[in-house]
């Protein structure tokens, strides 16, 4: 049997953003204080996996998570993949304040008229299609037996776990399973998703951030 090749895809550390804005993939986003010390404890966390093939996304504060990471690594060359960037967003900039209320602007209804797509952004079929595409090469960087270190964002992220799971991509926001820093794991073998597995390394640090609770469609 071929040996498999796992695909660590992580999410990035808590972004500095104090006035809630739905920053997308708008640039000048970096780590907060937190996002920075989350990085930090992921570095420790690889430090013992026998990393064979970095990538992460084009934004910020992806790079930032991962560069602890690469730092411990400099014999791997880190590949900077858009297919791993952000969704896009029409509610890219807005500020929803208390209870979403940006989301009763009579302007904003024609964006969430099909949350099966969406229509406030980039389909989910797409979403799913690139995240596939990247995660697939880098197994292929990581070689049989290796193992990849893949920095994204929550959205795709979560997108491309459903398709592996054969999933509807339709779901509640606020319940995808994938926190700060948490990683979701994709085996591969011949070119196939045969397992996942989902972890969160630094879980004792996620209460120290906002508990506020926003209408999320991307972070």
């Amino acid at each position: 049997m071929q040996n498999a090749t796992i695909v660590h895809v992580q999410r990035h550390g808590q972004v500095e953003n104090p006035t809630g804005v739905l920053y997308g993939r708008l640039p000048g986003f970096g780590l907060s204080e937190l996002g920075h010390r989350m990085a930090e404890r992921m570095a420790e966390h690889w430090s013992d996996v026998e990393l064979t093939h970095l990538r992460v996304s084009p934004l910020q504060r992806a790079q930032e998570t991962l560069a602890p990471t690469a730092a411990l690594r400099p014999d791997l060359e880190v590949t900077v993949d858009d297919r791993v960037i952000e969704a896009a967003n029409e509610f890219e900039g807005l500020v929803f304040g208390r209870d979403n209320a940006a989301l009763r602007n009579p302007r904003m209804f024609w964006h969430m008229r099909n949350p099966l797509r969406p229509s406030w952004g980039e389909a989910y079929t797409d979403i799913a299609a690139r995240m596939r595409a990247a995660i697939l090469d880098a197994a292929e960087a990581a070689g049989p037996g290796g193992q990849a270190l893949v920095v994204s964002h929550q959205l795709p992220i979560w997108i491309a776990r459903r398709a592996a799971e054969n999933r509807s991509f339709m779901h509640d926001p606020r319940r995808r399973e994938c926190t700060l820093c948490s990683v979701t794991s994709f085996t591969i073998r011949g070119g196939l998703v045969t397992g996942i597995s989902y972890a969160e390394p630094v879980a004792d640090l996620l209460p120290l951030g906002s508990s506020a609770r926003r209408f999320r469609v991307g972070t």
